[in-house]
Formats: C-alpha cells, structure tokens, sequence
C-alpha cells in the first residue's frame, strides 16, 4: 500500500484522477445509454446495436488523428473543442427520433468524443518517476474502470425510470464537468508533447507495434460482441436491470486485479506477464456460451473481469516500452483506433446475431477470438520478448 500511497499525495497525479473522472463516469454511461435508447425507440436489437456500433467506429476510426493532433499542439486545444461537441451531441441523441437519425447522431456523437483518456495517459511518464510507473499505471486504470462500474447502474436506473431522458443528460453534464476540470489543470497547460528523435523508426515500420495492432483487431472483435452480448442475453430472459449489474461486477474485479498487478507483479517483467495472464484470460471466457443471467455468469464475469484488470495493467507498461519515442499519445491512440474500430463492427454483428441466433453465439465469438490473439501473442513472441525489460517502473 506504501506505492499507491506515495502516488495519491503526489499533487499532480491526485488531480489528474479526480479532473479526469466524471468524464470517465460518463463514457461509462454512453454504450448502454444509446443502448436503451435506441431499443425503446425502434424496439429492435439489431438497430440497438447498429447505432452502438455508429458511435464505436466513429470514435474508434477518429481516435489515431485526435492522438496525433494531442502530439503537436498538447491537449488544451483538443479538450476545449472536443468536450462542449461531445455534450451537445449527446443532447442531439436523446431529442433523436427514427432509426436512421438515431443512427446518425449516434455516429456524430463518436466523431466529437472528447481525447480525456489520451491526454491522461502521456502525462503519468511525467507527473511520476519512473519506478513508480506501473503502480501509477494501475491507479489509472482503477480510476478508468471504476467509471465503467458506477456507469452502467447509474445509466440502467435513469433510462428505465419514469424519465429515460435524463440517462444521456446526466452524461452530457458529466463530461463537460470532468472535461473543463481536466484543461483548467495547471499540469495539463504545463504538459509539451514527447520529441521524436531523428532517424528512429516511425510507429507502424515496428513489428512489435504491428504485433499488438492484430492483436488489438482480434480484441475489439471480442469485446464488441461481448458488450452487445451481455445486454441483449438480459433483454431476452425479460431482466434488463442485469446488464448493468454485471458490466458493475465486472468492472469492479478488474479494479482489483489491476491493482494487485500493480503492487505484487513488481518482478514479474511486462512482456511474460502479458503474455501468462492472457492465457487465463482466455480460459475465463470459455464458460460465458453456456450461462445465463444470474449468479453463474456473475461469477463467470468476476472472474473474466479480475484477470482483465490486470491484463490491463501488462499491456499498457508492455506498450510504453514498444512504442517508438515520440509517441506517447499516437501510440495508444492507434491502439483504440483498432480496437475501437473492430470493436464498432463487433457491436453491429452481435445485434444481428443476438436477435437471429442467440446471445450466446455472441459469447463463442468472444471466446473464438480470445483463443486467436492468444496464438498471436504467442507466435509473436520472437519480436515482443526483445523489449521485456524493466526500463520504466519494474
């Protein structure tokens, strides 16, 4: 606890995670917010998904570019645009009416998603020392995912309610919250974007980096059909209510798994620990086509969701020792524009398979392309191991 204690009275990171998290509260909210409203407006789950998907690609497919912008002129900018855009396309989306503007709101929404977690992200090299990396890594992502648990039952309980409106309201006023505490942050006017070095090799010519971009492919192709599956399995046994109950239980267990990567995973190096947690992780998956709702796919997903956790905390101190210099925000950022992307397509599939087929033909997929990325990660071992060292944090 002494790590984590030494990074919370640390003033910039303690200001940096409270700025930053209403905004994470509210993407928390966003996915099962258009969720719920497109299916009360179509009464379909195929478009439900479709407009998930609108809004995952856009965003996904604009990700890589508000990444290379945050890259030459900082974050200020980027924020002061992209979060008064964000909510007022989130407002556009609840006032929508009719599958096809819905749709289309949906995917302006991805377009304006505001770079919170890109601008966040770069900062921790900075505003920590280098020892202290992975245990900051694993703070963030707690502080990340703890949006996603308090998201889905604060979104659940407001578009169900008497008043469905204010799920998205409650979203748009979050962002802008959290967006404008995030640029008023003296750390964050401070903050200059990394310097390449001349002569290094540019982001893509890296087989390592091209590595977890498959891999990040195969990833949104699960977790697409993942987050669709979990809705549309709650719709079909009549229980709405229990989609954000299990995204929440979820999320939670990855809060402790990251955390506890962050603090006893201090000997194990990057590059091995990703590659040893992802087999369980696949593992994890396997029991999600044969259960439904109730405490059996809880567990399933507590489990799925603690390993997850600290998956999460590997694959981020793995990346950062990848990348090439110069890229601390374009590197994840074409990370989510990838997996985002896949992600989209694995929405708007799992709609349609959902209400054709089952649910748990969403879940076989997830676990089908679980197994894929762990071949990949294993067969890509000979440009990956290479970078296994312990330069930043271990």
């Amino acid at each position: 606890m002494r790590a984590y204690w030494q990074i919370i009275r640390n003033p910039r990171a303690r200001a940096m995670i409270l700025a930053a998290f209403p905004a994470r509260l509210a993407y928390g909210m966003v996915g099962l917010g258009l969720y719920f409203k497109v299916h009360a407006d179509t009464h379909s789950i195929a478009l439900a998904g479709l407009a998930a998907g609108a809004n995952g690609i856009a965003g996904s497919l604009t990700t890589g570019l508000r990444s290379h912008v945050i890259e030459r002129v900082g974050s200020m900018i980027p924020l002061r645009v992209f979060v008064p855009g964000y909510a007022l396309a989130l407002v556009l989306v609840d006032h929508a009416h009719g599958a096809g503007l819905l749709i289309f709101c949906s995917a302006l929404l991805g377009v304006t998603a505001p770079p919170v977690n890109l601008s966040v992200r770069p900062m921790w090299r900075t505003a920590v020392p280098e020892d202290q990396y992975r245990t900051a890594v694993a703070i963030d992502t707690a502080s990340l995912n703890l949006g996603v648990i308090l998201g889905p039952p604060i979104v659940t309980a407001l578009a169900l309610s008497s008043r469905p409106a204010t799920a998205l309201e409650v979203a748009a006023g979050l962002i802008l919250l959290g967006g404008i505490s995030l640029s008023l942050l003296t750390f964050t006017k401070q903050w200059q974007p990394e310097k390449k070095i001349e002569g290094a090799p540019s982001l893509f010519k890296s087989p390592a980096m091209r590595i977890l971009l498959i891999e990040a492919m195969i990833m949104g192709l699960a977790n697409g059909n993942f987050q669709i599956g979990i809705p549309a399995i709650s719709t079909e046994h009549k229980n709405p209510h229990f989609a954000g109950y299990a995204f929440a239980i979820s999320a939670a267990t990855s809060i402790i798994g990251s955390l506890l990567a962050g603090t006893l995973g201090r000997t194990i190096l990057p590059v091995k620990g990703f590659r040893v947690i992802y087999l369980f992780w696949f593992l994890a998956t396997i029991p999600l086509a044969f259960v439904n709702p109730g405490w059996s796919l809880l567990l399933v997903l507590a489990t799925f969701g603690f390993i997850g956790g600290a998956e999460q905390v590997y694959y981020l101190e793995q990346l950062e020792l990848i990348r090439p210099t110069g890229s601390a925000a374009a590197a994840i950022g074409w990370i989510w524009t990838t997996e985002g992307s896949f992600g989209a397509l694995g929405q708007s599939t799992g709609g349609f398979f959902s209400q054709h087929f089952s649910p748990h033909f969403c879940f076989a997929i997830t676990t089908s392309m679980f197994g894929l990325g762990l071949i990949l990660i294993f067969v890509g071992q000979r440009w990956l191991k290479p970078f296994d060292r312990s330069r930043v944090g271990a």
